[in-house]
């Protein structure tokens, strides 16, 4: 978020100064697991060095790497390129991670990391201090240490992290203790009083921070205090280490108890510079110091802190500063404005006002009653009547002072308009649950919930670092099931640690549990719900409604489409609604025509809907969204393969859907909206009867554009879930379908005996005088499941029935992929030149028909039977063509499956080199897509490539690995990689792991 005026931040930017991130074009990058972070994290700090792939590994595990150490790290290192150079192309040499030597080296500009930011301020301040500018030397020192946003490298493994992460906490504690040694120097020896408490605790050995805390106190007027560190400091000194204290701690003892006079500096700093140069000192006035208690716990937002304080302190131009912190309740958006306030709060010598303005509540606050008490406050003791002059009164106190005023959880913007000064010298800082976007020129500043780093170090402020570090996980999923959001962290946090005997998992176990976890996050007076209810009770009745309805489906957000099915309006009406409950902060939204709840205002809006919402309206919203997807999802089939005959609906949609005229829009629309789509069908299959078909016609079509299997658990249960309902209603079409496409998901994952039996009743269900193009499918997939088992005498029939259906309903594409099919069981038969035949007449009818994914199908059949035919060179042709179609396509896993293909027939054409790099990239995609058969066949690929490359030890165990696999799935590919393996080495084969 950008406050100020500042030079362009670099395109690419890291951060290690607390949980490692990056950004890339002011978005935030999917970094990876914490192995890809930890060698991303050694590459960053080595600052552009080469850094070899021992160090690497060495770093990463220490004395106990895994088997494939080396082959998990290339992994890593492939795919932290693609993340931070997305648009890179294929081939095309890496710009920032690059390949030297033996190893890699990061190239970054010094500012797009944080660390090197840090010690550049760093090292600008001890330039000012030598120079004698204090104040500057301060400030700089401010902006450094507001770098870090939490721990170094949090959650970062491997025995580098946790070298460099000693190393960088004792260089922010060095730099925090020359920060309080400066501002002692300045004057704001108040100011820094609770932040040495937090630090002498923290680091309770460091005499540096204890004679800084001593002379703090004493120059706030609190001598006994100041000698009670000492004699506190004496006694840890003398029982941990047998020492007495240091001469700086001693000698500054010894002046406190003389009343050096030396010690002693003016309780407040000269005003500001810029202050100074306006004119002559005002008159004494009053100077109120109304803001509420700073939080000993506030935790997180540095960065937030660090802009908002920065334009505060900057309040010098031609109008008065207001900032304006928006957020939903609960969020923290008082507990940061009041931090905020604290931290700045010198810089405004002449005063702080605070009112909390109710704007939440049923009676918010009158500007003219505020007006008098400020006044009040200012020293006027007979106040105008009407609010106007209030208002005049105020502004010409204010215009010669230079003051802070907290305008705390107001409701709109005229009610805080009246409260605005008139002069630059003072800042306003507002909070409110909408966006004060009526009040010219502030800065409106959207306040969101912590990050998950952030929410579990405020959990351990609260509970003890020793309960949370015991049950780490634990601890997580509970600051996740409060949503990171502060107010349900802080409730959570304060449960447990009043209940001593209960453990960290307890409480996790009692918020797991959604129907219950609002009546869980209460304690006292404090309630999320309760606060949530404050700002549901301010909509309008048409927006209560659409707060409700939008939440009958969990999707982790909604386009505007799917927000004018459920609500039943066309979408300039579901536009209106929806962002006014962005106003009000109900909804969130990211991006244009996109909603989404966090997750405990989901929760409340259910609770609603169980309470005074109509179920059948919500059964109407849901079935109208379910025929817009079903809809649109059947346009992205079309777009994507044209002329493809689609799976007959059970349900015929009556909605056009969301027009997608290419492929491209139409697979970009999929991959966007995957998580709306499962959603709908998991509503629609635990709901009624009525749902249910609908719910699975979108899941076949589904099926077929999406071969992912990470969602395979989360459709599993889906199914499990349809399976029922399909029985319970008696419904054999429904029930068919759903076998079908539990066949389809086993068969990716790589059960394939499961997937032979769900095939099968799908088809024994849908009859043998059944000429449709669902039977066809079932037909076609049975037979690849046993053609994949090596009994092609049983598959060929399959593929027959198949093409026999595909002929009668008219579907060339699917004749097409059918007699490549058929060529594979030839293949199996021994009919080598009736296989050829086949799958050469499959690309070209797939090639006439300008269909891409059917094209791109049928060449890696070819490949995959003319490598069989001994033609390797001819192969390898049509598998790079196949490989260059799905990577267009996106087709992930098809990817990994033709580069494994490829290496093998690459080695059989003598190029050793080339199909270990095929084989190695394979072996990546099969690892980030979790499909076993692809890392078996990636892992056999490279194992015969790394032999023939004289690297037997590396090649067995990459055989090894694949025979354990295939042996694990049940197919026949591991019977010729047991035989390569008995060739190379005598030692008898273990037995698979389960």
């Amino acid at each position: 978020m950008e406050l100020r005026e500042t030079p362009p931040a670099p395109a690419l930017r890291f951060q290690v100064l607390g949980p490692v991130q990056a950004w890339l074009d002011g978005g935030q990058l999917a970094l990876g697991s914490p192995q890809q972070q930890a060698v991303l994290t050694m590459l960053l700090l080595h600052a552009g060095r080469p850094v070899t792939t021992q160090d690497l590994v060495d770093g990463l595990w220490g004395d106990r790497p895994p088997a494939q150490a080396v082959a998990a790290l290339r992994t890593y290192v492939s795919r932290l390129r693609s993340v931070i150079e997305p648009r890179r192309e294929v081939r095309r040499p890496a710009e920032f991670l690059v390949s030297v030597a033996d190893g890699y080296a990061l190239h970054i500009p010094g500012e797009a990391l944080d660390m090197t930011v840090f010690e550049q301020l760093a090292a600008e301040a001890a330039t000012a201090r030598n120079a004698g500018d204090l104040d500057n030397a301060h400030r700089l020192l401010v902006r450094s240490l507001a770098l870090f946003a939490g721990r170094p490298l949090t959650g970062v493994p491997g025995p580098y992290a946790d070298a460099q992460r000693l190393r960088l906490g004792e260089r922010q504690v060095s730099v925090a203790e020359e920060r309080c040694a400066l501002a002692l120097d300045i004057g704001l020896h108040a100011e820094v009083v609770g932040e040495l408490n937090t630090l002498t605790a923290e680091h309770p050995l460091r005499e540096r921070l204890r004679e800084l805390l001593m002379l703090a106190l004493y120059r706030c007027g609190r001598q006994a205090e100041a000698l009670g560190v000492y004699t506190d400091t004496r006694k840890l000194l003398i029982d941990e280490l047998g020492v007495e204290p240091g001469a700086g701690l001693s000698t500054m003892h010894a002046r406190i108890l003389a009343a050096d006079p030396a010690l002693t500096l003016p309780a407040a700093p000269a005003a500001p510079a810029a202050a100074r140069e306006e004119g002559p000192a005002a008159p004494p006035a009053p100077a109120p110091a109304q803001l509420p208690a700073d939080v000993s716990d506030f935790s997180g937002r540095s960065e937030m802190v660090s802009d908002l304080s920065a334009v505060l302190m900057n309040a010098t131009g031609q109008a008065v500063v207001v900032t304006s912190l928006a957020g939903i309740g609960g969020v923290g958006k008082t507990t940061l404005a009041v931090h905020v306030a604290h931290r700045v709060r010198a810089e405004f010598p002449d005063g702080q006002l605070y009112v909390d303005l109710r704007g939440a509540g049923a009676s918010p606050a009158d500007p003219a009653v505020v007006l008098g008490d400020f006044l009040h406050a200012l020293g006027v003791t007979e106040n105008p009547d009407s609010l106007e002059q209030r208002a005049a009164l105020y502004r010409s106190l204010l215009a010669s002072r230079r003051m802070l005023i907290l305008l705390d959880n107001a409701q709109d913007a005229e009610q805080i308009r009246p409260l605005i000064p008139g002069v630059s010298s003072c800042a306003v800082l507002a909070t409110s649950r909408s966006r004060l976007a009526g009040i010219p020129g502030a800065h409106l500043v959207d306040v969101e919930e912590l990050t998950p780093e952030e929410a579990l170090a405020l959990f351990s402020a609260i509970v003890g670092e020793q309960r949370v570090a015991a049950e780490p996980e634990a601890a997580m999923a509970v600051v996740t099931a409060c949503g990171f959001l502060p107010l349900a962290v802080r409730i959570a946090a304060a449960r447990l640690a009043s209940r001593p005997r209960w453990s960290v998992s307890d409480l996790a176990r009692r918020l797991a549990d959604q129907r219950r976890r609002l009546d869980e996050l209460q304690l006292g007076n404090l309630a999320v719900e309760t606060t949530i209810g404050l700002g549901y009770g301010q909509l309008s009745p048409a927006e209560a409604r659409a707060f409700r309805l939008l939440s009958v489906v969990d999707s982790p957000d909604l386009p505007l489409p799917a927000v004018s099915a459920l609500l039943g309006v066309d979408e300039a009406e579901a536009e209106d609604l929806a962002e006014a409950l962005v106003e009000a902060n109900m909804l969130e939204t990211f991006s244009a025509g996109r909603y989404r709840y966090h997750d405990l205002l989901r929760l409340y809006a259910q609770r609603q809907n169980e309470r005074v919402g109509d179920l059948d309206e919500q059964r109407a919203a849901v079935l109208r969204l379910l025929d817009l997807l079903l809809a649109t999802v059947r346009n992205a089939a079309q777009a994507i393969e044209p002329d493809d005959q689609l799976p007959e609906p059970l349900n015929a949609p009556g909605s056009a859907g969301v027009p997608l005229i290419t492929s491209e829009y139409a697979q970009e629309w999929i991959r966007a909206e995957i998580g709306l789509l499962l959603s709908s069908v998991e509503a629609a299959v635990q709901g009624p009867s009525g749902l249910l078909r609908p719910a699975v016609d979108l899941l076949i079509i589904l099926d077929s554009l999406v071969e992912d299997p990470t969602h395979g658990p989360r459709v599993r249960r889906m199914l499990e879930a349809a399976e029922r309902s399909a029985e319970e209603h008696g419904d054999a079409a429904a029930l068919a379908r759903v076998h079908f496409a539990f066949g389809t998901l086993q068969s990716v994952t790589g059960d394939f005996q499961s997937s032979e039996r769900s095939l099968r009743k799908s088809l024994d269900l849908l009859g043998p005088a059944d000429m449709t193009v669902m039977r066809s499918m079932a037909a076609n997939t049975l037979g690849i499941i046993l053609s994949l088992g090596s009994r092609p005498a049983e598959a060929a029939p399959f593929f027959e029935q198949a093409l026999v259906i595909s002929r009668v309903v008219g579907a060339p594409i699917g004749e097409a992929r059918l007699l490549a099919n058929l060529a594979r069981a030839q293949l199996g038969l021994g009919q080598v030149e009736q296989a050829v035949r086949s799958v050469t007449e499959a690309v070209a009818t797939a090639r006439a028909s300008k269909n891409g994914p059917c094209l791109a199908d049928t060449l890696y059949q070819l490949g995959v039977v003319l490598s069989s035919a001994d033609d390797p060179a001819t192969a390898a042709e049509h598998l790079r063509e196949a490989h260059r179609l799905y990577r267009s396509q996106q087709n992930r896993l098809r990817e990994g499956y033709t580069l494994a293909r490829l290496s093998s027939s690459l080695l059989a054409a003598g190029q050793q080199a080339e199909a270990a790099e095929a084989a190695e990239e394979s072996l990546a995609i099969g690892l980030e897509m979790d499909s076993a058969y692809c890392q078996g066949l990636a892992d056999a690929a490279l194992g015969e490539a790394l032999l023939s490359l004289a690297q037997p030890a590396r090649g067995l165990a990459c055989l090894r690995e694949a025979h354990a696999i295939f042996t694990r799935l049940g197919v026949p590919e591991a019977s010729p990689v047991a035989d390569l393996i008995s060739q190379q080495h005598t030692e008898p084969l273990s037995p698979p792991a389960p």
